[in-house]
């Protein structure tokens, strides 16, 4: 079958497209998905550079995000519950593992998965909005639903609301009936941010978020009447983390699901205890969270954002311009 695959962990050249790696098997309890799109992820290039202390089969097929049909049924399936040709998204958290992390992804044209982790695709949502969904959606929808709790007449504050978490959040704030401030590092990124329906964008190349924020809801304080933001997202961590909390306000709700510019940061203590603030973990998502997403798309409530579709051959270009930086929403590669 085709596939996209690495023998070895290193820089992208290791990265190579055949179309003569083994196909897979159904085993008992599991289905035999034709893989029709797959979504790259912020993880792809770093489980291609290898990871230390995270053991990777090799060779390895990247990709996470799959949707496409179901080919074949294995013993034990019960097929009054699926059948050959159902469209499905599949759920790649097999706890303590995960598709496109420590078992081979579906960047390739089969993939064998346990029944027990497809997800019924509705009808109007093609395979590449489904092929969006899973991790980081999936990811936002925990964050900002289940976790963080985001309401009507909030404002939210947005960090990295270009890449595929971000974008899903701030559509899920927006259908949430909250006011949206998205920070993008380019005029180009916060002019798509506006057009995706974020009420003010910050571009972080020229301007301060904080000072943004001030200007916008005033100062916060500590006593009185409390400027400041209801919630910030931050999975960037970093130098944003202690500014963030300079935004935040009185009783306010710092959501984070990750660090992409570094896990240990310092920080400032005593904003979180004068102002009592909140600072709230998420990690991962559910089953129930990737199906309402579908739902979600299905009724239109929020549409995917689509940075590019390429052929899987092209998987490079993708990766890339996710490496560079260039993407805006999901890189998505059709089989």
């Amino acid at each position: 079958m085709r596939a996209v695959l690495f023998e070895q962990h290193g820089p992208l050249e290791n990265l190579r497209y055949v179309e003569d790696f083994p196909e897979p098997e159904a085993g008992p309890g599991e289905c035999l998905v034709r893989v029709r799109a797959a979504a790259l992820n912020g993880f792809d290039p770093m489980i291609l550079r290898g990871i230390p202390g995270l053991k990777i089969p090799l060779p390895m097929v990247p990709g996470g995000d799959i949707a496409g049909e179901i080919a074949a049924l294995g013993s034990g399936v019960d097929d009054a519950d699926w059948s050959v040709g159902d469209r499905v998204s599949v759920m790649p958290l097999l706890p303590p593992k995960m598709i496109g992390e420590t078992l081979r992804g579906g960047c390739c044209e089969y993939i064998s998965v346990p029944a027990t982790h497809l997800i019924r695709i509705p009808d109007g949502v093609s395979y590449e909005q489904a092929a969006c969904l899973p991790v980081a959606y999936g990811t936002a929808r925990r964050m900002m639903v289940t976790r963080g709790g985001v309401s009507a007449g909030e404002s939210v504050l947005i960090l990295g609301a270009t890449g595929g978490v971000g974008t899903c959040c701030v559509q899920l704030a927006k259908a949430a009936g909250a006011e949206v401030v998205a920070c993008g590092s380019s005029k180009e990124k916060t002019e798509r941010l506006k057009a995706l329906g974020a009420d003010h964008v910050v571009d972080t190349s020229s301007q301060d978020f904080v000072e943004e924020a001030h200007r916008l809801y005033g100062k916060p304080r500590v006593w009185g009447e409390s400027g400041g933001v209801d919630v910030i997202v931050n999975y960037i961590g970093g130098e944003t983390w202690a500014k963030s909390l300079k935004a935040l306000k009185r009783d306010g709700r710092m959501l984070t699901c990750g660090a992409t510019a570094g896990f240990n940061p310092p920080t400032d203590i005593r904003y979180i205890w004068s102002f009592e603030q909140r600072i709230i973990g998420s990690n991962g998502w559910t089953a129930d969270d990737q199906a309402a997403l579908l739902q979600m798309v299905a009724d239109g409530r929020i549409d995917p954002v689509i940075d590019s579709v390429r052929p899987l051959a092209q998987m490079k270009i993708s990766m890339q311009e996710l490496i560079d930086r260039k993407v805006f929403g999901k890189a998505v590669l059709t089989v």
